[in-house]
C-alpha cells in the first residue's frame, strides 16, 4: 500500500455531518437509495445537501438491484460522482452511465476472492460483509485475512464493521486502497456522532503515519 488511506463516510443523511465529514477530509460521502435501509434517502435531499459542500469529496450513491435507467436518473437529480452496487446486477449493465463504480464483494469464501479479482480494472471492489437483508450498515466486521488476500491482487475499500477503536488495526492487517464506515461513526442510523466521526479519521490518520 502506498500514500494515504481514503475515507468514505457512508449512510448520510443530514448536511451537518456531510459538512463535518467533508471538513475532516472525507475523499466520498455515500448516499443510500436503498428505500427498505433505515439511511435512506432520497435524490431531492442528497441534492439539497450537495449544494452546500464543496466540489470534493465525491458523491457515491448505493443502489441495490436498481435499473441501470432508475439509477441514471438518481445520479442527474442528485448529482452523483459515483454509484455503489449493492445487489445481485451486472456490472456491465452500468458502464453507459459514464460513473465511477463500486461493487460490494464478500469474502465469506475463495469464491467471492476470485469474483471480486475478475472484476473490470476500473472498478473498485469495496470489501463488506454481506446480509441479504439488511444489504449494508450492519456493524459486522468481515474476515480481514481473506481481505488483505485480496487487497494483495488490486486495490480495495475495506468496509464491515469499522469504527474508531478498529480501523487502525484493520488498516495494518488489510492494507487496503481506502476505507468506508457507516454504523461505526453513528449515535443513531443515519445521525452521525461529530465526536466518533473525529476519532474515526484520527484513527486512520494515525494508522497511516505507522506505515
Amino acid at each position: 500500500m502506498t500514500g494515504r488511506i481514503r475515507v468514505k463516510i457512508c449512510g448520510l443523511t443530514r448536511l451537518e455531518d456531510a459538512e463535518l465529514a467533508a471538513s475532516l477530509g472525507a475523499d466520498a460521502l455515500g448516499f443510500i437509495f436503498w428505500p427498505k435501509s433505515p439511511r435512506a434517502v432520497d435524490a431531492d435531499r442528497v441534492r439539497a445537501i450537495s449544494r452546500s459542500l464543496p466540489a470534493m469529496p465525491l458523491r457515491v450513491g448505493v443502489f441495490v438491484d436498481a435499473p441501470p435507467d432508475d439509477v441514471a436518473a438518481v445520479a442527474a437529480r442528485a448529482g452523483l460522482d459515483a454509484i455503489q452496487l449493492h445487489g445481485g446486477e451486472p456490472v456491465g449493465a452500468y458502464e453507459s452511465l459514464g460513473l465511477r463504480v463500486l461493487r460490494v464483494v464478500s469474502v465469506a469464501d475463495e469464491a467471492g476472492i476470485e469474483a471480486a479479482a475478475a472484476l473490470p480494472a476500473h472498478v473498485t471492489p469495496l470489501v463488506d460483509a454481506v446480509d441479504p437483508v439488511r444489504r449494508g450498515g450492519t456493524g459486522m466486521t468481515v474476515d480481514w485475512t481473506r481481505a488483505a488476500t485480496m487487497a494483495r491482487q488490486r486495490p480495495i475499500v475495506l468496509a464491515g464493521g469499522l469504527a474508531p477503536e478498529n480501523v487502525g488495526e484493520a488498516i495494518a492487517r488489510v492494507r487496503p486502497w481506502g476505507v468506508d464506515v457507516a454504523s461505526g461513526v453513528e449515535s443513531s442510523p443515519g445521525v452521525k456522532s461529530a465526536d466518533r466521526l473525529r476519532a474515526f479519521f484520527a484513527s486512520v490518520r494515525a494508522a497511516g503515519e505507522d506505515e
